[in-house]
């Protein structure tokens, strides 16, 4: 039997198998509002086999956005314009997914496919925050640098968030503290030279993050699973790397949290990384060895094979998809013919099986 499409449960909700959606912006949204664009392509991903389907980084306030086009959960209308795709994920059998976000350092950013730089105010950009006064690269604003207002905002826009999130329909939220974004931010020697109770020291850069996780955790009801995507490493010296992130980890499951989704990189512009068919999922690996926590691998991950083999040697709980999931929607329903998995289709679909 294959392991791959083996279902797992977390608290209360059971996942159909081990293949996840990760969040991938879009850079459709309209003042944070999903539309008809997001309800097909997480849509399509429901129908097309996948166990959780995650919407992308969805910022808990309007500064936190990676552009002026991303996703939001930070007002009602939000919340009820996402009920409808979520319904629609629910009834096709995934479960809905939430990535919470704040972009940073690195926020107020244009579509990829146009400049893919810094949105300047005189465009509809806005000036950006971090833990500390250091841009992300040279063309890059810097940011203004938090104060203890500033922190206790954010966790309050966090709270309002994952509320928002339970309003909307969402069964899972996952925390982002990858890809040099706010949190990770945080975390990273690289980007965080704080001299206060959230700098220096391992302990004090993880204090916010987990103040976060903890926050969310109270106001997110206990039997609805709370994930967190990490940034393993920044592939570069004096960074955040993996036994930091295993610390990390441990702590994170101490106060409630269900997954570490194991991703890597982001933090600086000149990181040297070792990109390769699977090439993250050592974190993956050693984070649920080592703070025996379950983890999700993510990143070329392309082949059913590859992903049986991931889920079978125990080396992460679930595998998230990105590109090749926006390469064929229907992947999961492949990847189980090619492994011998009887699954169920879509009855629209099922003179295809």
């Amino acid at each position: 039997m294959s392991k791959l499409f083996t279902p797992l449960k977390i608290r209360d909700i059971e996942f159909r198998n081990r293949i996840f959606v990760s969040p991938m912006c879009q850079y459709s949204s309209k003042d944070g509002s999903p539309t008809d664009w997001h309800l097909v392509h997480l849509g399509s991903r429901a129908v097309g086999g996948a166990g959780l389907v995650m919407v992308e980084a969805s910022a808990v306030s309007p500064e936190g956005r990676i552009s002026p086009w991303d996703s939001g959960m930070w007002t009602e209308q939000h919340a009820a314009e996402f009920l409808r795709i979520n319904r629609f994920v629910k009834e096709h059998g995934a479960v809905p997914a939430i990535q919470l976000a704040h972009a940073g350092r690195k926020a107020s950013t244009g579509q990829p496919w146009t400049s893919g730089g810094p949105v300047p105010i005189s465009d509809g950009g806005w000036q950006p925050i971090g833990p500390s006064p250091i841009a992300f690269d040279a063309k890059y604003p810097v940011p203004r640098e938090m104060n203890e207002q500033d922190i206790e905002q954010l966790v309050q826009h966090f709270i309002m968030s994952a509320r928002l999130s339970l309003a909307a329909g969402f069964e899972v939220i996952e925390l982002h503290a990858a890809h040099g974004y706010l949190l990770h931010e945080f975390l990273s020697p690289l980007a965080n030279h704080r001299t206060d109770q959230y700098g220096g020291s391992l302990a004090n850069r993880m204090r916010l993050p987990l103040r976060v996780a903890s926050a969310v955790r109270e106001v997110w009801p206990g039997g609805l699973p709370l994930f967190v995507r990490i940034s393993a490493t920044d592939w570069a010296d004096g960074g955040w790397d993996l036994p930091q992130s295993i610390e990390l980890a441990k702590a994170m499951k101490e106060i409630g949290v269900d997954l570490i989704d194991c991703s890597s990189g982001g933090m600086v512009p000149y990181a040297k990384m070792k990109i390769g068919p699977g090439y993250q999922v050592p974190f993956a690996e050693a984070i649920r060895r080592e703070a025996k926590i379950a983890t999700g691998a993510v990143g070329m991950i392309t082949q059913a094979h590859q992903a049986e083999q991931i889920i079978a040697g125990g080396q992460a709980d679930v595998v998230l998809l990105a590109r090749e999931l926006l390469r064929d929607p229907y992947w999961p329903l492949h990847a189980a013919k090619e492994l011998g998995a009887e699954i169920t289709w879509p009855k629209q679909y099922e003179r295809a099986k």
